[in-house]
């Protein structure tokens, strides 16, 4: 299994936190897990983590529609942040809003960080791959 120093989960959905919680427990090894029901409070925490540590989340699982701020909304404040690491961050859910794909794609183009689009439910196939390190 592979080695992944930190991972962030955003999503407010406590169902899909604890499956996809369970099935990296399957694929990686990560001590640090660390989840948020929302955009604000995601981006808090990983400035006080950058803070005291120097370093952001290596992965961050994203979902889009969350109260108070959602994953468009964090996503454009966390590509705002300087960072010289890459970042792999997993856009998950259940939207099958064609206009959430086109914005997806705007956002690809504007950043370093690696920024994959998924579908709700993940699916343990999936995981290998979309815990791979930027």
């Amino acid at each position: 299994m592979r080695k992944i120093e930190s991972i962030c989960i955003i999503d407010d959905d406590s169902v899909t936190l604890f499956g996809i919680r369970k099935m990296l427990n399957l694929a990686v090894i990560c001590e640090d897990i660390s989840s948020y029901p929302n955009g604000k409070l995601a981006l808090e925490g990983i400035k006080k983590r950058l803070e005291e540590q120097g370093k952001a989340p290596e992965i961050i699982f994203l979902d889009i529609n969350m109260p108070i701020t959602d994953g468009w909304q964090f996503l454009e404040e966390f590509i705002a942040i300087p960072l010289a690491q890459n970042v792999r961050v997993n856009i998950i859910t259940s939207s099958i809003d064609p206009h959430d794909k086109t914005i997806w794609e705007n956002y690809q183009k504007r950043t370093h960080h690696v920024i994959t689009y998924n579908n709700k439910p993940i699916r343990k196939s999936q995981i290998a791959e979309i815990t791979k390190k930027a």
